[in-house]
């Protein structure tokens, strides 16, 4: 079975399944469920707990080991596999169908990974532990989501917040939900419970945002130039190299700049995303972006590009970081 973050407080109240996967990109959300089912677990009668980490070496025998030993007086075990890059690998993969096709009926299996592509999601592997069990599959918030996931965080202190003060430390905390984790529970240690003001929030929380290529890109293509502005602020306070900025940007306008063209000798769009491997979300938001830029505008934004190249090369002058905000406001606003 699949089962979503949400859906998994009332799925170990009424039971469990002798085999768990949980995985996704937030370690705080994957830490979180998987203390959950540890802690289910122990409810019913798992009292022992071996760990094994998945690791470069990693011996897979050491699994069916662990599924195989038994405590003197009879305990039952839980199998805490970890696996960090989240490819078990060939050897991984059969080892974990081999298991599922035969579980333990004294031992409870839990995976945890962080890191799973889209193709590991279709493998063997992972439809071995959905039929056997269950797989959690843990998304995190996004920016517009982040506010009322921080107002249930505080509710579980017995605290709250207006919608401005939640605004307040969405902004600071966006993309790093464990800084975001440390800054309510900060809260809730320099507060007693009740409706937290802002100046409080204001007093409390650190500028801990995580700003990374990735969220900028996505804020180029989605047209939020607030978020790009506060990315691009970051990324220069926290010295990221500007040829590496300038490549995300350029990808995303190199890649407007072909659909448009595309387009406009009328190939089709579903075939454009293909020939420039735009998959998933990301799909979304370059239809967005077409939508909001026109040919002529994506190849002027990928001359400025050149010449931001030319600056941090220092073949001719100017304030690149200033640039790159320019160019931000060139592809965002429509």
């Amino acid at each position: 079975m699949h089962l979503k973050g949400e859906q998994l407080t009332g799925h170990l109240e009424r039971g469990l399944q002798p085999v768990y996967l949980v995985y996704g990109d937030e370690p705080l959300l994957v830490i979180e469920a998987a203390d959950a089912i540890r802690a289910a677990a122990r409810r019913h009668g798992f009292d022992e707990r071996e760990v094994l980490t998945a690791t470069a070496g990693f011996n897979w025998t050491d699994l069916y080991h662990a599924a195989g030993n038994r405590s003197l007086f009879g305990g039952r075990t839980l199998i805490d596999l970890r696996v960090p890059t989240g490819k078990p690998g060939r050897e991984g993969s059969a080892a974990l169908q081999e298991y599922c096709a035969r579980p333990s009926p004294d031992s409870l299996l839990l995976v945890t990974m962080t890191g799973v592509d889209w193709r590991e999601e279709k493998a063997a592997w992972m439809n071995a532990l959905a039929s056997a069990g269950a797989v959690v599959k843990l998304l995190p918030p996004g920016l517009a989501e982040l506010p009322a996931w921080l107002a249930g965080r505080l509710a579980r202190q017995q605290q709250s917040a207006a919608a401005e003060g939640l605004r307040f430390i969405a902004e600071r905390v966006e993309g790093n939900l464990l800084a975001a984790h440390q800054e309510i529970l900060k809260l809730g240690v320099l507060y007693p419970a009740g409706t937290l003001s802002l100046q409080q929030i204001r007093d409390a929380v650190l500028n801990v945002a995580r700003y990374d290529l990735d969220g900028l890109r996505e804020a180029l293509l989605a047209g939020d130039l607030a978020r790009l502005t506060r990315t691009l602020d970051g990324l220069q306070q926290e010295g990221e190299a500007p040829p590496l900025v300038l490549w995300a940007m350029t990808e995303e306008v190199r890649a407007l700049a072909q659909i448009k063209a595309g387009l406009e000798r009328r190939q089709p769009l579903e075939a454009l995303l293909r020939d420039g491997r735009v998959w998933g979300a990301r799909q979304a938001l370059i239809r967005r972006a077409l939508q909001r830029i026109d040919g002529q505008r994506a190849q002027a934004a990928l001359v400025h590009a050149a010449r931001i190249d030319r600056m941090i090369k220092g073949l001719c002058t100017g304030d690149v970081w200033n640039e790159f905000r320019q160019l931000a406001v060139n592809v965002a606003v429509a």
